[in-house]
């Protein structure tokens, strides 16, 4: 499914999203904030280095941000130093100009949405209680609470009649991850923090999850910072990635599309690994593709929806043999098809731009 896509995703179709409920209209929800990292480090006791080293980074209001790297190149602890759970030890981060510093850490995190892998619902609390935590500590009345569960039910497509009072034993563990998206948007804030937070969901849970979250990121548009060490899932997430090497060295920061292109260095480019080309099937919408005539698949082929992306063409033509398969309209209706030699001449043309754009970059510089 397309990155930018406004579409829930399912095997070969595709369903308008839920328009805002009643709930959701009482109040535009806030948007995100501009947090700037000035040469932070972090050194823990009876270290020689620091596990992070003067890092600096600067993201813009409503960015998703993804930060991957190797296991101990510090991510998980450079996001966490955004709430306090780690302290810095010098330099500093603030949000939208407060330096984090100034503001009781306990306040700071109530305004700060956190979402981890372990999800870390409290078991002895029903769902909508769970959702309730931080607007009951901010002091919210109970009407105010329990028009917030509804309408996060309802965003996280949770029916709050059936699971408003089910306990997180009950659910599902896709469905938890909902509850716990939800509990962190409980109290609107306008940053969240993603500690790879579908790594301990089955692969098809997965791929939902992330649609659903990119879908829902497309209507909140927080500040989001999100952290995984899985390189495909950062280029389907952000709108830039940060690939950190050794103590938060930042090796590049850039567009998806832009590191697949042209990777800073040779870090970048072996870490990024082999199927370049393949990874940036995943960028391309099957949508602005010139694609075959109708007859060109047969009666039984596999389909495709048109707001899948080449990727996923792929990966159904090579399922379907090899064959051309059929491209699905709005409204599940076949309207043409598409084949492997379509899929790569639309990446041919994507990569000789993509030089003539690094040549015409190379020569304004020697200008």
């Amino acid at each position: 499914m397309s990155k930018r896509s406004t579409f829930a995703a399912t095997e070969n179709t595709a369903t308008i999203a839920p328009l805002p409920t009643r709930a959701s209209l009482r109040k535009a929800p806030s948007e995100g904030a501009r947090i700037v990292f000035d040469k932070v480090s972090k050194k823990y006791s009876g270290q020689a280095q620091s596990a992070v080293n003067e890092f600096s980074l600067t993201i813009e209001p409503g960015e998703f941000i993804v930060f991957v790297g190797p296991s101990g190149c510090g991510k998980t602890t450079t996001m966490k130093m955004v709430n306090r759970i780690i302290e810095p030890t010098a330099g500093s981060i603030t949000i939208d100009g407060t330096d984090i510093r100034e503001l009781d850490e306990n306040k700071l995190r109530r305004k700060i949405g956190y979402v981890i892998q372990q999800i870390g619902l409290f078991p002895h609390m029903t769902i909508a209680e769970n959702i309730a935590t931080v607007p009951k500590l901010l002091g919210w009345d109970k009407e105010r609470i329990a028009d917030r569960v509804i309408e996060l039910l309802e965003l996280v497509e949770l029916d709050p009649a059936e699971y408003a009072n089910r306990y997180p034993k009950e659910l599902s563990g896709g469905q938890q991850q909902r509850v716990g998206v939800a509990r962190a948007l409980a109290a609107d804030p306008p940053v969240m923090l993603m500690d790879e937070p579908f790594g301990a969901t089955d692969p098809i849970t997965r791929e939902k999850l992330q649609d659903e979250f990119l879908t829902l990121q497309s209507r909140i548009k927080k500040t989001i910072i999100f952290v995984t060490h899985d390189f495909e899932e950062a280029i389907k997430m952000g709108d830039k990635i940060v690939i950190l090497g050794p103590r938060t060295n930042i090796e590049q920061f850039d567009t998806p599309a832009h590191i697949l292109a042209a990777p800073a260095n040779e870090y970048v480019a072996e870490f990024i690994g082999s199927g370049l080309n393949l990874k940036h099937l995943a960028l391309l919408d099957l949508a602005d593709t010139e694609l075959g005539p109708l007859d060109a698949a047969a009666k039984d082929a596999a389909s495709v929806g048109i707001d899948a992306t080449l990727r996923d063409a792929l990966d159904a033509v090579i399922s379907g043999d090899g064959q051309p398969i059929f491209v699905l309209d709005a409204n599940e209706q076949p309207t043409a098809s598409i084949s492997i030699e379509d899929i790569a001449r639309r990446l041919a043309a994507e990569v000789e731009a993509m030089d003539t754009d690094q040549a015409l970059e190379t020569d304004e510089v020697v200008k």
